[in-house]
């Protein structure tokens, strides 16, 4: 592993999430624990038994989509990416948005809404505690919504960052077309989860889209966060104003290029977590065209760093459906290190590798 040359400081400090308000703690004293960064790799399973590889379409429910540039039968070779209902789906088929969910406009000032949160949604039963002496404190709604999985390449590779540029462009270019499926959807959540240890299933490079019927209270806070902040400067945006502090400053800049920059965020919750972030402030990441080849310069910098592709996790944070005042980013975060009890108590990330450390690290490891 390369080395750092970065001047770090030992002393703990707080550092507060420009987007969300969340607190991480940031302790590089603690990275020197003998036992910091195992990376640690699943076994390989190979391709014989693996339904996601091309020959196997019989192994998958039935495709709902495929980038097929020759043409051809549904549910046969000869495709570049391939898209299938997830066989054990979080969500139930049904894709009605929530009504008056969390997707919609914050409760007013002295509502029960209000009362209960500007995140709650209707399925909340504060929202019920004035209206009723005894509110249901144990309601639940169906969860309908879409689950789909992308398959990324027809060949077994268990990496994005083993894509060729061809296969990645296509892989993201799918990502896109699924997301614009599902326009009905309050919230479109897409993920990938590379190793057992990131939540892998199967080891064929896949992503997976969650249209679901509310905004989760992460992406409203951002929302929120934006528009507030557009409001208090006359229309600036948020993450654009954050990118332009970046690129001045230098020091959590890992690489940029005409489309769109690749950093380590401020208050990075986990060693060696990045943003990739266009140049250009688009509310939602379906609608736009750039940063694939920067999604992509992010795995492959990771997979130099430490000598082959490390367990991972990446999301996609999307404008919710209806939100004009927003800026999507993709957010990359390596699996090094556990989160234990007092993070889970609590809510606040312990990040012992500081992310001008962690980007001084990766600019040494970029690939040429």
């Amino acid at each position: 592993m390369a080395s750092s040359s970065a001047v770090t400081t030992a002393a703990p400090e707080i550092r507060i999430d420009q987007l969300t308000g969340l607190r991480t703690i940031l302790a590089p004293g603690r990275a020197a624990r003998p036992d910091n960064f195992q990376i640690k790799r699943s076994e390989p399973k190979g391709a014989a038994d693996c339904p996601f590889c091309e020959g196997h379409e019989d192994r998958t429910p039935p495709e709902v989509y495929a980038l097929r540039p020759g043409g051809g039968d549904t549910d046969a070779g000869g495709w570049r990416t391939r898209v299938v209902p997830n066989l054990y789906p979080a969500l139930a088929d049904g894709a009605s948005a929530e009504a008056g969910g969390a997707g919609g406009p914050a409760p007013a000032a002295g509502s029960p809404g209000a009362e209960a949160g500007a995140f709650a949604s209707s399925g909340d039963p504060l929202l019920a505690s004035r209206r009723a002496g005894e509110p249901d404190l144990f309601s639940a709604r169906p969860a309908h919504g879409a689950h789909e999985v992308v398959i990324h390449s027809p060949r077994h590779v268990t990496a994005m960052a083993a894509l060729d540029e061809g296969e990645f462009d296509a892989a993201v270019a799918t990502w896109r077309e699924r997301m614009r499926a599902h326009p009905d959807a309050s919230y479109r959540q897409l993920i990938v989860n590379e190793g057992g240890g990131a939540g892998a299933s199967l080891e064929h490079s896949h992503a997976q889209l969650y249209a679901l019927p509310f905004v989760p209270a992460a992406v409203a806070r951002e929302r929120e966060r934006a528009g507030a902040y557009a409001e208090r400067t006359a229309g600036s945006g948020l993450l654009s104003d954050v990118l332009v502090e970046e690129v001045r400053r230098g020091e959590r800049l890992v690489a940029i290029d005409d489309e769109a920059a690749l950093i380590c965020p401020w208050a990075s919750r986990s060693p060696f977590e990045l943003r990739v972030l266009p140049r250009r402030q688009t509310a939602s990441f379906e609608d736009d065209t750039v940063g694939a080849a920067m999604i992509r310069t992010a795995m492959r910098v990771l997979a130099a760093r430490f000598d082959g592709p490390p367990e991972l996790n990446l999301w996609v944070r999307t404008a919710p459906r209806g939100a004009d005042q927003f800026h999507w980013h993709v957010d990359i975060a390596p699996r090094l290190t556990i989160k234990a009890g007092f993070e889970l108590s609590t809510g606040i990330d312990i990040n012992i590798y500081p992310p001008e450390r962690a980007a001084a690290d990766l600019r040494e490891s970029l690939p040429d």
